[in-house]
């Protein structure tokens, strides 16, 4: 993995936590390192958003999380199967999905690859780069924590959707880009804002 991803595919799913979508998305765009964002949003993401943050429409969804137009940003419709990411041939560096439903961690885990969000997290898997799940499910039953495992066990990272609070967050915005900026740290971008523990 390079030190500094410049290549990212971000996908959002339809589980709870759009927020901490935008705010990677954000921090992603504000980042001089990050060259290319490639952007999946699920159909079931849409309902999602549209609910939890008040926005609508698939043609500006990156404009819309994003909260400007974006030159790094590229929306790759979920259905498209022949997109770039969906080859190993492309240089993508790490991908995110966040937040990444139980279902779509289910059909990664098990190699069901019918959809550009599952199909690309499978060639990360099999091109060994790094994949970012950042599942979103409380409480979790056992096939939740034997997919995990599976997912886990063939080379992706487990990051639960778990905020922390010991940087005493202001705001639910201020807690969400704390832990995209952990995400982003965790594939190579150490983020310059990120709260610093001293013990």
């Amino acid at each position: 993995m390079p030190e500094a991803p410049t290549n990212l595919t971000v996908a959002v799913t339809g589980a709870s936590g759009s927020l901490f979508a935008r705010e990677l998305l954000r921090a992603a765009e504000a980042d001089t390192r990050v060259r290319t964002v490639n952007l999946i949003v699920s159909d079931n993401a849409l309902r999602v958003i549209a609910e939890e943050l008040g926005l609508q429409g698939r043609s500006g969804a990156a404009e819309l999380l994003v909260g400007k137009k974006s030159k790094k940003v590229q929306v790759q419709n979920n259905e498209d199967i022949g997109a770039n990411v969906a080859s190993g041939s492309y240089p993508t560096d790490a991908m995110i999905v966040i937040p990444c439903s139980m279902g779509t961690l289910a059909r990664i885990a098990n190699g069901l690859a019918d959809r550009l969000i599952e199909r690309a997290a499978d060639v990360c898997l099999k091109e060994r780069r790094p994949l970012v799940l950042c599942v979103r499910e409380t409480p979790l039953n056992t096939i939740h924590i034997r997919n995990m495992a599976h997912a886990a066990e063939a080379g992706a990272t487990v990051f639960p959707l778990i905020p922390a609070f010991y940087n005493r967050p202001k705001s639910p915005e201020e807690m969400a880009r704390e832990f995209a900026y952990r995400v982003l740290q965790h594939v190579g971008l150490r983020q310059k804002d990120a709260y610093r523990w001293k013990g």
